[in-house]
């Protein structure tokens, strides 16, 4: 595994291009967010996806969330009401993944059983900045251990992942819950999981 640090408030620009070459060549790569750190690869790398699937031990209903660099990205493997675009209008980038309808550009494999999908538009620079360079989303799951336990410490990360993935990230920047989920893929919003987000506009 390659290993870089990041200046947590100038990200240098070489490092993040660097993840986006590995994620472009087929590659899998952990990366900072605003909640825990992600484990990544290109949304259309379906090998990718089986190889994540293994290093985390989880079988094949284990759903992804999505990364997208903004509203205008969302719209493109999503479908979005008025109600849903003025609600992650107002709270991404943020601590959130909104469960949405899947657009059919979507590899159906990565649908829930509701024909769902959870995206994410994380607060922080350097996620971002890597899915506008990479011109997708990547599909992400958080760096826990095989048991679920949230990682916080990059080096710890680094010492456990570090045969199996190809490229990590680290920066200390960051908040150590995970996102709140909420569906907003129907009528009313539904909270499935609070997190880092405040969800008081959804109760």
């Amino acid at each position: 595994m390659e290993f870089f640090e990041l200046h947590p408030q100038n990200p240098q620009v070489r490092f993040i291009s660097k993840a986006v070459d590995v994620l472009k060549s087929g590659g899998i790569i952990i990366f900072p967010t605003d909640t825990y750190y992600g484990l990544g690869c290109d949304l259309f790398n379906r090998d990718g996806i089986e190889q994540i699937l293994s290093i985390k031990n989880e079988n094949d209903t284990k759903l992804f969330s999505f990364i997208c660099s903004d509203l205008k990205d969302i719209y493109k493997y999503a479908k979005v009401s008025d109600y849903a675009y003025r609600t992650m209008k107002h709270l991404l980038p943020g601590p959130y993944t909104f469960i949405l309808p899947a657009a059919k550009v979507i590899p159906k494999k990565l649908w829930s059983k509701r024909k769902t999908v959870g995206i994410r538009v994380p607060d922080h620079s350097v996620t971002l900045q890597i899915v506008k360079e990479l011109g997708n989303p990547i599909a992400s799951t958080s760096a826990t251990t095989r048991l679920g336990e949230p990682l916080t410490d990059p080096f710890e990360i680094k010492n456990i992942f570090n045969s199996r993935v190809d490229l990590m990230l680290a920066s200390r920047t960051m908040s150590f819950e995970p996102s709140s989920v909420v569906d907003i893929s129907g009528e009313e919003p539904e909270i499935i999981r609070e997190g880092a987000g405040d969800v008081s506009l959804f109760r």
